[in-house]
């Protein structure tokens, strides 16, 4: 089959990449390496600003192409300040792809969203029909680019599917609190910077669990769009995070809380999120390792491979 993945050079599009790779198919990378450089010797690299529709517009893609656009700024602190850029990566991104998907006649659209689109929600599982209610720019961006997704699928018949990720960990991650509190821990062995109160509770997923759902999904998209939440059946919370990372390096800080957003991480931050998976579950998949033993993972991945660094 033919792929064509936007953001393929960053964290999830290198680990998908390889998968696909690896399983014989014919893989175009479209990434400007803003946010990433992996590459794949198997898969057809394209520099290209997605942002730039002239520059989109010039390129000559196979047809009946299966995309999957990864492509944005997940970087939910920053895109509270840088408004801008964060609109163009994530929204204006996604209409120039779903504009080239239209053009060469795709043969399906796979996006990945997130579960910030739902904000705080009050129930627990959170299941795909809950209303939307971002908190952060980052959530109000991608459920723009759902709707925009949703009326392309609607407009042009693309078969479509928006995935709404919790939070996804693993091996080469470079941005989140994982390689954040490693960073931060071989920095000061003693004392361990946690912003927010601790208390923040999440899902986690470890990325080949994550590889595995989008694998999955591709295989069995129908016609017209759907939405589907990918996350775990349980949540961490950030003070137990703290804890397994300083485990696996062997180390006992002191916590000190930098807490000046009402128990948030920063501005825009959703505090608990738990998300309701039994639609994707219908299809055949689960994740293979708890949300503590993805972060378990997860920092194992980044101290075999060296010092993680963080990407601003």
């Amino acid at each position: 089959m033919q792929y064509i993945v936007t953001g393929g050079a960053g964290y999830i599009g290198g680990h998908l990449t390889d998968r696909l790779v690896s399983e014989g198919n014919e893989v175009m990378v479209l990434d400007d390496l803003s946010s990433g450089k992996y590459e794949n010797s198997g898969s057809r690299l394209v520099k290209v600003n997605l942002i730039d529709s002239d520059a989109t517009g010039r390129l000559q893609l196979p047809r009946k192409a299966t995309f999957v656009h990864l492509a944005a700024d997940p970087n939910v602190r920053s895109s509270m300040d840088n408004v801008v850029d964060h609109f163009d990566r994530d929204v204006t991104a996604t209409l120039n792809t779903l504009e080239l998907a239209r053009r060469s006649d795709a043969k399906s659209f796979l996006f990945t969203s997130s579960s910030v689109v739902y904000g705080d929600a009050k129930k627990m599982p959170t299941p795909e029909t809950y209303q939307l209610k971002p908190i952060s720019n980052y959530g109000i961006f991608k459920m723009m680019s759902e709707e925009l997704v949703e009326y392309y699928s609607r407009t042009y018949g693309i078969k479509s599917t928006s995935l709404r990720l919790a939070n996804i960990t693993g091996g080469r991650a470079t941005h989140g609190i994982v390689p954040d509190f490693i960073n931060k821990l071989r920095k000061d062995q003693k004392s361990l910077e946690i912003l927010g109160d601790g208390k923040q509770r999440k899902s986690y997923v470890y990325m080949t669990d994550l590889i595995d759902a989008i694998m999955l999904v591709i295989s069995r998209q129908s016609s017209g769009y759907r939405v589907l939440n990918v996350g775990n059946s349980d949540s961490v919370s950030v003070n137990e995070m703290a804890g397994i990372i300083s485990g696996e390096m062997g180390l006992k800080p002191k916590y000190v809380y930098r807490n000046e957003f009402g128990g948030r991480g920063w501005k825009g931050d959703v505090k608990v999120m738990l998300l309701d998976t039994k639609m994707i579950q219908k299809l055949g998949w689960k994740p293979s390792v708890s949300s503590s033993e993805a972060v378990r993972k997860a920092a194992s991945d980044l101290l075999d491979s060296g010092k993680p660094q963080l990407r601003h």
